[in-house]
């Protein structure tokens, strides 16, 4: 009987990512991995905007066969995620999920008839009071808006994670201490610092490698096409003295938004140490980023591995769509590797 397959798209704000896995004794297989790109404006902030684009690129994976499987798995990223440890009354699971919207009304950035709420415990409480576990709330629009857009491309949801926990599964490695893993997509970056895999910090920042290519188009007075592609081939320090002292200028906003979100997890988590930044996603390609990076904090910035914990037939060429797409892979590989826990 052959191995059990399991299907994950991770949607973006330029493209979508399907990927399916076959379990084997071994190690989880990757057997396909495809992306197809989004116009513009069709997910917004996590949010899926034009709902027909979204269905009409599931269609095209479908039709191209990177999605044979039924059920799919998604993942969820939006500004207003919360993850949050809490202690909460020692419930049952049903009545655990009534108690939840009264008990954190005070606590999330958002109406909770506006969220989807969940809560993960880290303990056995046993027979004590109270139990400490994750906190979990996500905009139900993000949520609702993509399971439909899914749902009429003809697949069926059944499950959706927040992308923070796929992107641990994928990519953590630091067993002492904290690692903050840096995901950088063309809009959003999505910084999680975690100890032993349990996330302490979750943020999106609402900047990417467009604002990036979008600052060095307008410094350099060429057009965006020519500033993206001076961006890839050059990085942040090759070329000229102009594109050079552009470049530093235009990923400083970025930088210095990552460098914020790790002074703040030192400030509040003093006795917690720090020992790297791991950056993914397709922003982690710029070449001279991990030196930018490493010039403003006292850890060293590497670019992690997706797909450390999978393995994968190695096509070469223009045909390898995992290889290719490697950088950008930890959230789709990521949903493949099991629940959060």
């Amino acid at each position: 009987m052959a191995a059990p397959v399991t299907a994950a798209l991770d949607i973006g704000s330029t493209s979508i990512r399907a990927i399916e896995v076959r379990r084997t004794k071994s190690r989880p297989m990757i057997e396909r991995f495809e992306q197809v790109e989004l116009p513009d404006g069709a997910v917004v902030g996590g949010v899926v905007k034009d709902e027909k684009a979204v269905t009409a690129a599931l269609k095209q994976l479908r039709s191209a066969k990177a999605v044979t499987a039924r059920s799919v798995s998604l993942a969820v990223t939006h500004q207003q995620v919360v993850v949050r440890e809490v202690e909460v009354a020692n419930l049952s699971s049903d009545e655990m999920r009534l108690a939840l919207p009264h008990q954190m009304r005070d606590v999330l950035p958002l109406p909770v008839d506006e969220a989807i709420l969940d809560f993960f415990p880290l303990e056995d409480p046993g027979s004590k009071e109270t139990v400490r576990g994750l906190l979990t709330a996500a905009p139900r629009e993000a949520v609702t808006n993509t399971v439909e857009a899914v749902e009429k491309a003809g697949l069926k949801v059944d499950r959706v994670d927040l992308a923070c926990f796929a992107v641990l599964r994928a990519v953590a490695a630091v067993a002492d201490g904290a690692e903050a893993i840096v995901d950088i997509g063309a809009n959003t970056t999505l910084v999680v610092i975690h100890t032993a895999g349990v996330p302490q910090i979750v943020r999106t920042i609402p900047r990417g490698g467009h604002e990036v290519t979008s600052v060095l188009a307008h410094r350099l007075g060429v057009a965006v096409p020519e500033a993206e592609e001076r961006k890839c081939h050059l990085g942040i320090h090759g070329g000229d003295a102009a594109h050079a002292e552009a470049m530093v200028e235009a990923s400083r906003p970025l930088i210095n938004e990552i460098r914020s979100t790790i002074t703040y997890f030192a400030k509040t988590q003093p006795a917690t140490a720090l020992h790297r930044v791991t950056l993914v996603g397709g922003g982690s390609r710029l070449r001279g980023l991990t030196e930018e990076l490493g010039k403003s904090l006292t850890v060293p910035a590497v670019v992690g591995n997706p797909l450390q914990y999978v393995g994968y037939a190695r096509r070469g060429g223009s045909h390898d769509a995992i290889g290719n797409h490697r950088a950008a892979a930890a959230v789709s590989v990521g949903l493949t590797l099991g629940v959060a826990s």
